[in-house]
């Protein structure tokens, strides 16, 4: 069974207003101890998301395990531990024939149907959310409460990663509701060495 570690830290090219002061973030996250880090960028071309990949992959080297949001080709492209899919992306099963069995492969998930299909498949965790209100998205699915990870929990047993206006006060009553990570993003990026050592030093 794989084990993530309670922290996963989302590093949203959105939240720049530069490329250097993203990767820069980075830095200050794997620093900080940050050990998981999945690189997101919605906005980007193909070739500026790869260069970007490839600045992150040589900074961080083997101290961080990187997953690439969305795209499998990418991943592989970028030699990045792991994918990150949507329920608008590629398919589990077509993002696993991409990046094979070796890297890690995410699922996003909203509801208790979207849980258990996701259960079925290769992935190897399912994240949940979003638990509270956010503005990491435009167009956000239904808030699905601590109660959607206590349901989530019972309905599978892979690794559940909570998402969705997950802050330094409310982490922990994410990981107590069932959770064995969080995803944060907007509270990680705007101090990321000093928030990521407290989320670190509050999760344990």
């Amino acid at each position: 069974m794989l084990h993530l570690p309670r922290l996963y830290a989302i590093l949203d090219a959105s939240y720049f207003d530069r490329p250097e002061a993203c990767l820069n973030a980075a830095d200050e996250m794997a620093r900080a101890g940050v050990t998981l880090l999945q690189y997101r960028n919605k906005a980007g071309n193909t070739r500026q998301m790869l260069d970007h990949a490839g600045e992150l992959k040589r900074r961080l080297g083997s101290s961080v395990k990187l997953i690439m949001n969305d795209r499998a080709d990418l991943c592989v492209a970028a030699g990045f531990d792991g994918v990150h899919v949507g329920q608008d992306d590629l398919s589990p099963e077509s993002a696993r024939k991409v990046i094979g069995n070796q890297r890690l492969l995410g699922i996003s998930t909203h509801n208790p149907d979207q849980v258990a299909a996701a259960d079925k498949t290769s992935a190897d965790y399912i994240a949940v959310g979003p638990v509270f209100g956010t503005r990491s998205k435009a167009n956000p699915d239904p808030i699905v409460g601590l109660e959607g990870i206590r349901s989530a929990r019972k309905l599978t047993r892979k690794p559940l990663v909570a998402i969705g206006g997950i802050t330094r006060a409310n982490c922990m009553s994410v990981i107590e509701a069932g959770a064995d990570a969080v995803a944060v993003i907007s509270d990680l990026c705007r101090n990321p060495a000093k928030s990521a050592e407290e989320f670190l030093a509050l999760l344990g």
